[in-house]
C-alpha cells in the first residue's frame, strides 16, 4: 500500500501545489496589470505562466522523486528526464521575462518621444537586443542540458582544450555568416537603417520590415518582400529616404508648347494643392526649366510630410495639370508644327519668298563684260 500511496501523494501533490500556486501568480498579475494601465509589464508577463508552471512541477519533482521510489529500475533516466525538462522550461521563462521587460521599456520609450524616427530607430535595437539575448539563453540551455550527461562532462576538458582550433576553423567556415551577424549589429546601433524606413535599394522602393542578425527583408509597394543580408547596407550606398526627418521635397515635369500659359498654370497648381489633402502645405512652385525647338520642360515643386504622401501629391498634380490644359489650353499641348516660319520683323514677305527672290535675282545680274544669263 506504502508503495502506491508514496508515488501518488508526491505526484499528484507536486501537481496541484504546481496549479494552485500557479493559479495565485495569475491572479495577482491580473489585479496588478488592473491597477497599473500605464505599464504592460504585469499582463506581459501573465504570457509566461506556462513556463512558469512547468518549471514549478519539474522542480518539484525533480526534488522528491527520490522519496517516491517509483520505476526504481529507471530512476536514473526519469531523473535526468525532469532535469532537462527543468533546464528547457527555465529558459523558456527566462526569454518570455526578458521579452516582457523590454516591451514594456519599448512602450515607455514610445509613449514619452513622439519623433518616429527616434522611435523606430529604439524598435529596430530592441529587437535585435532580443534576439541575441534570446540565443544566448539558448546556448547556455543547450550546453547545460548536455553536461547532465556524464559523457559529455568526460569530454569537457578535451573539448575545451581544442576550442581554440575550432574556433579558427568555424571562423574560416562561417566568415559570410560572421560578417553578417556583425553588419545586423552595426547596423542596430549605428542607426543606418531601421524598421519602418523607406529606401530604395537596386533601384526598388519599399519599407523595411523585418532586421535580424543576418538579413533584412523590405516590403516594396505593390506587396512584394526583397529578403537580402544585411551586410549589403554596410557595404552598397542605398537611399534611405526616411533619414532625419520624413519630409520630403517631389517634382512634376511636363512637355509643352511654347505658347503654354505659365502663369495661368501656377494658379491652376496652387488650387490643386489647396484641394489635395496629402499636400503638407509647406511650399510649392512652378518653373520653366528647359526649352527645346518643339516644346519646353516646365517642372511643378510639390512638398509632403513622409514618402507615401509624396507620390500621392505627385500623381494627383500630374492628372489634374493635365486635364485641365486639355479642357482649356488645348493648345498648349505639344505637337509637331507644320506652319510657315515667322518672318524676321520689318519683312512682308516671307522666308520661302525672299529665297526665291534673291535666287531669281542673281540669275537676271549679268556678269562682267557679258550678257546676263536669264
Amino acid at each position: 500500500m506504502e508503495n502506491v500511496l508514496r508515488p501518488l501523494i508526491v505526484v499528484g501533490g507536486s501537481v496541484v501545489l504546481t496549479l494552485v500556486v500557479g493559479w495565485a501568480t495569475d491572479l495577482l498579475l491580473c489585479k496588478a496589470d488592473s491597477r497599473h494601465h500605464e505599464t504592460p509589464l504585469w499582463g506581459l508577463l501573465r504570457r509566461a505562466r506556462v513556463p512558469y508552471q512547468l518549471v514549478l512541477c519539474s522542480a518539484l519533482l525533480r526534488g522528491s522523486y527520490d522519496q517516491a521510489k517509483l520505476l526504481e529500475a529507471h530512476r536514473v533516466g526519469i531523473g535526468r528526464t525532469l532535469s532537462l525538462v527543468l533546464i528547457g522550461s527555465a529558459s523558456w521563462l527566462v526569454i518570455r521575462i526578458a521579452a516582457a521587460v523590454v516591451e514594456t521599456s519599448y512602450s515607455r520609450y514610445a509613449r514619452m518621444h513622439r519623433d518616429p524616427a527616434r522611435v523606430r530607430r529604439v524598435r529596430t535595437q530592441v529587437e535585435l537586443i532580443m534576439r541575441v539575448v534570446s540565443a544566448i539563453v539558448i546556448v547556455v540551455a543547450i550546453a547545460s542540458m548536455l553536461l547532465t550527461f556524464p559523457a559529455m562532462r568526460a569530454a569537457g576538458a578535451s573539448l575545451l582544450a581544442s576550442a581554440g582550433i575550432l574556433g579558427i576553423v568555424a571562423g574560416v567556415a562561417a566568415q559570410s555568416t560572421l560578417s553578417n551577424m556583425f553588419a545586423g549589429l552595426q547596423i542596430a546601433f549605428g542607426d543606418m537603417v531601421r524598421i519602418g524606413d523607406t529606401v530604395v535599394v537596386d533601384g526598388e522602393w519599399g519599407t523595411v520590415e523585418e532586421i535580424t542578425l543576418t538579413f533584412l527583408t523590405v516590403r516594396t509597394w505593390d506587396e512584394r518582400r526583397i529578403t537580402m543580408p544585411v551586410s549589403y547596407f554596410t557595404s552598397k550606398p542605398f537611399e534611405n529616404w526616411s533619414r532625419g526627418t520624413p519630409q520630403m521635397t517631389g517634382t512634376v515635369f511636363w512637355q509643352l508648347d511654347h505658347s503654354a500659359p505659365v502663369e495661368a498654370m501656377r494658379e491652376r497648381l496652387r488650387d490643386i494643392l489647396r484641394q489635395c489633402p496629402a499636400w503638407d502645405g509647406r511650399a510649392y512652385g512652378l518653373v520653366v526649366t528647359d526649352s527645346t525647338p518643339n516644346t519646353i520642360e516646365v517642372r511643378a515643386l510639390v512638398t509632403a510630410k513622409d514618402a507615401d504622401d509624396i507620390w500621392t501629391v505627385r500623381v494627383a498634380v500630374r492628372e489634374e495639370m493635365v486635364r485641365w490644359l486639355c479642357e482649356e489650353h488645348p493648345y498648349a499641348l505639344p505637337r509637331v508644327n507644320t506652319a510657315g516660319a515667322v518672318p524676321p520683323p520689318g519683312r512682308a514677305d516671307g522666308p520661302r519668298e525672299a529665297y526665291d527672290g534673291a535666287l531669281w535675282r542673281s540669275f537676271e545680274k549679268p556678269a562682267a563684260g557679258g550678257r546676263g544669263r536669264g
